[in-house]
Parts: structure tokens; C-alpha cells; sequence
């Protein structure tokens, strides 16, 4: 799991960012959350027979009108609707909560200026790696990875940041790894330290500490709602601590993410599922549980699957 954030670095050019929208990082995320709702897979709620989560209902041209017209975002009803200053032709209509930002306004427009290319969410996407940008400041780079970032950096015309002493970057990458400050033993061991791999071996030591495990699993509970209590009325506990463990175990373990989401959502129906998978599935249990005895029971099973 550890390796799954730079994924995204070796799947897009870095020069290119800031300048092309991209479809699964920047368009989908804008129409799935603003579009969807009225233009989406649920045909019971689809309006004006116009499908924005496929290709072929995006770019289809239904009596002479075409939603998307590649490179034409004056001939694309979609641009001319999101930008529109009547109340009753704007989409999306101004009493669904649903307003764009001009932000997203203008990456929509700009995405079908630069041929509205289409493509698949970014996460059912191979990486493919990028070719290494070339930079002005080429004595700064140490490694490949830093070309892209310092890439990035001149792009926007800025320098690097002066490099830290070894007492500040050792408090920000024990922070950002651990949640936490080092000691003044960790420090002290670290300034004594004058080997090549020194800086390297502080990272070792903090990947391999228990507290990475706990500072990882914070973020992924948060997300999973985690809580120790029901959450209705009396509030009652209820004991969900083993699947937080189970959670920072996965963490120090570095579960490959694979297993650790299928882990999650089907442990249980694995073939021989073994305990820390059936444990796993305490993810699914993860949400308000009503305790009160005039419920109908029914409702409430409902309410849980579709939560």
C-alpha cells in the first residue's frame, strides 16, 4: 500500500498537469458528483434521455444537438448549459445544490477544447511510466523522482526551498510517518549518524515502528467511520477495537491493497476464510446501528445495506 500514492506520479507527465485536464482526475470527478444525479446508470432518474457516464451517451447527437462536440465547446450543449446565465437553461438547475464552481466550469470547457478525450477511471487505468522531464536546475536532483517534482516546481516558476537541517527533516518525516515528534535520543543518534545511508536508515526505522501502522490507519478509519458506539439515542458501545487493530496490523504488514480492500467488503466468503479476513469484514458493520425496540426491523436491515 505503501506505493500507491507514486503511482500517480509515474502515470502522468508532470509537465502536463497543470496544463491539460485530464479526464479521470479532473472531468469524471466533476460529472459524477454534479451530472450523475440526472444524467446517470439510474434510468428511473435519468432526465431528457441524456447518459453522461458513458461515451456513446455523451457524445451522442440527438435532433442535430450533441452534448460534447470535441474541440467545439460552442457547439456543445453541455458547455453552453453549465455557463449559462438563465435560471431556467443553466444545468445543473440552481435548485439542485449542485452548482459548479468556475473552477470546474472552466475545465470543462477546457477539457473540450483540448478533444474531450474519454477514458476509463484512472484506478482501472495500467500505469504507464513517464518519461523523465527535463529541468533547468540540474544540479538539484539526487534521484529520478526528484526531476518530476522540481519539474513541477519550475513550472509554476518558483525555486526550491533551501534544503533542512537534519534536525527539521528528521521532526517532518517522523511527523509525517509516525504522528509524532522524535525523542531527543532518536534525534541525537540521527546528527551522530555521518554514513551515506543515513537518512535512509531513519526511514527504515520508521517504517518499521508500530506508531507507522497507527498513523496510516487513522486517515482509512476516519474514512470507514469507524466508532465504538452506535451512534443512535443511547449511544451504547459497542466493541470495535479488534477491527482497528486488525487495520493498523494491515498497515505494518503492508497488505497489498488488493487484499486489503476485498478483504473488507468479502473476507467472509473467501474460500476457507481465515480469521484476520473474517475480522476484516467488521468494515461493513461500520455504521449507526439502531437499538430501540419499536423499530421495524426490515427498514432498518435495508438502511444498513444501502448505508
Amino acid at each position: 500500500m505503501r506505493v500507491v500514492a507514486c503511482l500517480f506520479l509515474l502515470h502522468f507527465p508532470v509537465a502536463l498537469l497543470a496544463q491539460m485536464p485530464d479526464f479521470g482526475r479532473d472531468i469524471l470527478p466533476i460529472l459524477s458528483d454534479k451530472c450523475f444525479h440526472c444524467h446517470g446508470p439510474d434510468a428511473s432518474a435519468r432526465k431528457a434521455n441524456l447518459r453522461l457516464d458513458t461515451k456513446e451517451g455523451a457524445f451522442r447527437i440527438h435532433k442535430g444537438n450533441a452534448a460534447i462536440v470535441p474541440g467545439k465547446s460552442d457547439a456543445s450543449e453541455l458547455i453552453q448549459r453549465i455557463i449559462s446565465s438563465d435560471t431556467t437553461e443553466v444545468m445543473p438547475p440552481p435548485d439542485s445544490n449542485r452548482s459548479l464552481t468556475e473552477k470546474q466550469k472552466d475545465l470543462l470547457k477546457r477539457w473540450v477544447e483540448s478533444g474531450a478525450k474519454w477514458d476509463q477511471h484512472w484506478a482501472f487505468v495500467a500505469p504507464i511510466r513517464a518519461a523523465v522531464p527535463t529541468v533547468k536546475l540540474k544540479e538539484w536532483p539526487k534521484q529520478t523522482l526528484d526531476q518530476f517534482i522540481l519539474a513541477t516546481v519550475e513550472a509554476q516558476g518558483l525555486k526550491p526551498a533551501p534544503k533542512a537541517t537534519k534536525e527539521v527533516w528528521l521532526r517532518r518525516v517522523t511527523l509525517d510517518l509516525t504522528g509524532l515528534p522524535p525523542s531527543l535520543t532518536e534525534l541525537d543518534a540521527f546528527l551522530a549518524d555521518t554514513s551515506a545511508n543515513a537518512y535512509e536508515k531513519q526511514v527504515d526505522r520508521l517504517l518499521a515502528s508500530p506508531r507507522f501502522g497507527e498513523r496510516m490507519a487513522t486517515d482509512w478509519l476516519d474514512l470507514a467511520r469507524y466508532a465504538d458506539t452506535h451512534g443512535y439515542q443511547s449511544d451504547r458501545y459497542r466493541p470495535m477495537w479488534p477491527y482497528r487493530d486488525w487495520v493498523v496490523k494491515a498497515f505494518n504488514q503492508n497488505l497489498p491493497f488488493d487484499q486489503f480492500a476485498t478483504w473488507q467488503l468479502a473476507g467472509d466468503l473467501l474460500p476457507s476464510a481465515s480469521k484476520e479476513q473474517r475480522l476484516a469484514t467488521a468494515f461493513n458493520r461500520l455504521h449507526m446501528q439502531n437499538e430501540e425496540g419499536g423499530i421495524i426491523e426490515e427498514e432498518y436491515r435495508v438502511s444498513y445495506v444501502v448505508d
